[in-house]
């Protein structure tokens, strides 16, 4: 077990090799929330950088605890060649399509309807470790489903399920957008 205060190019390389990786964060008086991602979502800005797209589609406790507590672990694992799991730990702030900012991360990635925001995160640090627990898997494809259901639904009706959700699971209070500019 390796901790490092930046991610550093092989680094880099590898998380940006990983088809999935999991969000991990929780606040005072609330549950650990743990979330698998995928959909090509995950950027490197810079060794104490790293933003990524999220979705509308389930609960939005990531962005509730950041609010509360900032706090949060983003593992890679390596499923597929030599045995590796990276962790980036950091503080993090969500940035939804209003907040100034917004345009300039979004530059980063392919963004598309369905994106409520885009989680920033500041690096504390990051650690490796050897994985070898993990199973050999091959990845197949990416699952359509969630791109397939924002196209399907109209823009105003996402924007008024988004408003109306203020709070998480555990009655934490969240941000929600006010407009959803890639419809």
């Amino acid at each position: 077990m390796d901790f490092f205060t930046e991610i550093d190019a092989k680094h880099q390389a590898f998380v940006e090799a990983q088809p999935v990786f999991f969000v991990a964060t929780t606040a005072p008086d609330a549950r650990l929330n743990l979330s698998p991602k995928g959909m090509d979502v995950f950027r490197v800005l810079s060794p104490t950088r790293v933003a990524y797209v999220d979705y509308g589609g389930s609960g939005n406790e990531t962005n509730a605890h950041l609010l509360a507590d900032g706090r949060i672990t983003i593992m890679f694992c390596a499923f597929d060649r030599s045995a590796l799991i990276y962790r980036i730990y950091g503080r993090g702030v969500p940035v939804l399509p209003q907040d100034p900012g917004f345009a300039a991360l979004a530059a980063h990635f392919i963004v598309e309807r369905g994106v409520r925001q885009i989680f920033d995160v500041a690096v504390e640090s990051a650690q490796s470790s050897c994985g070898w627990g993990v199973p050999v898997m091959a990845f197949d494809r990416e699952r359509q489903t969630l791109r397939k259901f924002h196209a399907q639904e109209d823009s105003a009706d996402r924007l008024a399920k988004y408003a109306t959700r203020d709070r998480s699971i555990d009655g934490l209070p969240m941000r929600s957008p006010t407009e959803l500019p890639y419809v």
